[in-house]
């Protein structure tokens, strides 16, 4: 690495730039915890100063301060950029190579208020996932991008920019890594620790690898798995939806949000939770839920009437999904199909609301009381469990949605959980949506999600390129086939994009092969601008997950975590132009592998 090639914001801003004001009514981070001693304290600050010059430390050492003591971690609210950050055109950006400007088109993308779950600390999703860990690393990153010509590579470490590094034309232009931690420290309190000192980031699976296209990201996986569902579980024909049938969950996050559109989209009748009514209205306004329920009550009788009228509804109850289970309970009210995506991989974090208190409580519990918080979430999660399993044993079929809910109930000290009755290492006693629903009829045959996003920000472009792509598939070979036929014919009637021109579709490798052929044929004849195509960490191979994507390999191997790693070697040996491996996507760190 050449010295000219490493940079800080000094290089950037020619002054300290006025604090920011922030804008009204945006969603903010919990207080993270904070359990760092004096002098790790210090090296926090020390880690965070590393990035602008010396002579703004005395302003900025205070700033960060109070950030680390009211906040757990350091976010450097100075130096975020002022507005409304979006996804622009491709050509609104600097640089020397179209991959440098394409990442910050994902970048800015990850942080859109009408996209980020906390943009203004850098969270897209999840709870906890992150694109970068501070607005200092945000600046940075991006001028690394733009500077950066075809024959460097740029290296991050948990968000941190190691530096432009030569290499070649057919090498990849961004290697990252989020959150790789050594086996004997790989837990929640060293994990803590860690991100507290600003030396590990929760990348999720696809805002630290700068991949995230909204909740559409996860509706295809949804749809197919509640219409799989249906075919598996209740006898539903290949041909047909779920009109008439019900479905009920949790959580209208930057994933779980995705639900309430699945469930429109295959024909069901659908209950979605969601403790949060902010977020209750984000996917009203975006139209991913039809309604919002008055109380339990209300929103059963509206999924009965839609039921009745074999119509499909999304209907958001603004309360927690405990208390909606025991209704049903009581109100002896059977469901069909029933999940949860609460955010159980950070489940003490703020991931997972406990029942009995509101979310703003939650939240201040969190600041104020993290040893009863967690009493009342393990308490939640007794509750939630025995109202599943009650509403199971009168023939509801309930799947894990690999959100490390069933491992956060075993945690919580319910053993009974277990497949074996002792401990988590032969599962769980409900499956999860892979082990039953995707691996066996999408997994097995190779189909994976894979996502485009037409980086000109064209309306056309996206048409144009749903229509390559519809063209490709063969929608008699089976119906898996159809099904993916079926999502793109309707992609736009149904609303999906929010944030870049993007779109998400399952295929196996022959149909990516196809489609990203015919995008390469359509590029180079300029029928449409830039195309970006990348793989989704869940995928048929990208993923060593345990209680999700490997929960059905059978030889002992699931704990292992090699094959992702060979993902992420085999792409970044082939030149794919970002390659990224992180720790936990999707349930949590320690708990998996992801490569990509």
């Amino acid at each position: 690495m050449m010295n000219e090639l490493y940079i800080d914001l000094g290089d950037i801003f020619a002054s300290l730039p006025e604090y920011p004001v922030f804008k009204e009514g945006i969603r903010r981070a919990p207080k993270r915890e904070f359990t760092l001693t004096k002098d790790e304290t210090e090296l926090a600050l020390k880690n965070a100063l590393r990035y602008v010059p010396q002579e703004w430390h005395n302003v900025l050492a205070p700033e960060f301060l109070n950030e680390l003591l009211t906040l757990g971690r350091i976010y450097g609210y100075r130096f975020r950029p002022t507005g409304e950050l979006m996804g622009h055109p491709i050509d609104e950006y600097e640089g020397k190579t179209i991959e440098g400007k394409a990442f910050q088109v994902m970048i800015d993308n990850n942080l859109d208020f009408e996209i980020a779950l906390y943009p203004y600390e850098l969270v897209t999703y999840g709870e906890t996932g992150r694109v970068l860990q501070n607005w200092m690393q945000y600046h940075l990153v991006k001028e690394y991008l733009k500077r950066m010509n075809d024959t460097q590579t740029l290296v991050l470490l948990s968000g941190h920019p190691l530096g432009l590094f030569a290499s070649k034309k057919d090498a990849p232009r961004v290697i990252l890594t989020n959150g790789l931690m050594i086996g004997q420290f790989n837990d929640a309190n060293n994990w803590n620790r860690a991100a507290a000192l600003g030396v590990a980031s929760y990348g999720q699976m696809t805002a630290g690898g700068w991949m995230y296209i909204g909740p559409q990201g996860i509706v295809h996986g949804t749809y197919s798995t509640l219409l799989n569902a249906g075919r598996s579980k209740l006898g539903i024909k290949e041909d047909k939806n779920l009109n008439g049938k019900l479905f009920v969950s949790s959580g209208l996050g930057g994933m779980s949000g995705a639900q309430g559109k699945a469930a429109i989209i295959s024909g069901a009748a659908s209950i979605i939770a969601e403790v949060d009514y902010s977020r209750i209205e984000t996917r009203y306004s975006q139209g991913w839920v039809t309604t919002i329920a008055k109380n339990e009550k209300d929103a059963f009788e509206q999924a009965h009437k839609a039921m009745e009228d074999n119509e499909p509804i999304a209907i958001a109850y603004h309360g927690n999904i405990v208390s909606l289970l025991e209704y049903a309970v009581k109100e002896n009210i059977y469901i069909d199909l029933l999940s949860d995506q609460t955010s159980c991989h950070a489940v003490y974090e703020g991931g997972y609301c406990p029942v009995g208190i509101s979310f703003e409580e939650r939240t201040q519990l969190l600041s104020s009381d993290k040893e009863t918080f967690i009493k009342l979430v393990n308490e939640g999660l007794v509750r939630h469990y025995k109202a599943i399993k009650e509403i199971t044993n009168k023939g509801t079929y309930f799947f894990d949605y690999g959100n490390s809910f069933m491992k956060a109930i075993y945690d919580a000290g319910v053993t009974e959980i277990c497949a074996n009755g002792r401990d988590d290492l032969d599962g769980f006693i409900w499956p999860s949506y892979v082990e039953d629903i995707m691996g066996p009829l999408l997994f097995d045959y190779g189909y994976g999600p894979f996502r485009w996003v037409c980086l000109s920000r064209s309306d056309e472009d996206l048409r144009k390129t749903d229509q390559a792509a519809m063209d490709a598939i063969d929608k008699n070979r089976r119906f898996q086939d159809l099904d993916n036929y079926n999502w793109i014919k309707d992609a736009e009637k149904n609303k999906l994009v929010v944030g870049t021109k993007a779109r998400i579709l399952y295929q196996d490798a022959y149909g990516r092969l196809k489609i990203a052929l015919k995008f390469n044929e359509m590029v180079r004849n300029k029928d449409v601008g830039p195309i970006m195509l990348g793989r989704d960490h869940h995928d048929t191979g990208g993923t060593d997950s345990p209680f999700r994507e490997t929960a059905n390999i059978k030889d002992g191997s699931n704990v292992m975590s090699e094959m992702a790693t060979h993902v992420a070697l085999g792409n970044a040996s082939r030149g794919m132009s970002l390659v990224a491996l992180h720790n936990g996507g999707g349930v949590g760190i320690s708990k998996a592998i992801n490569g990509g």
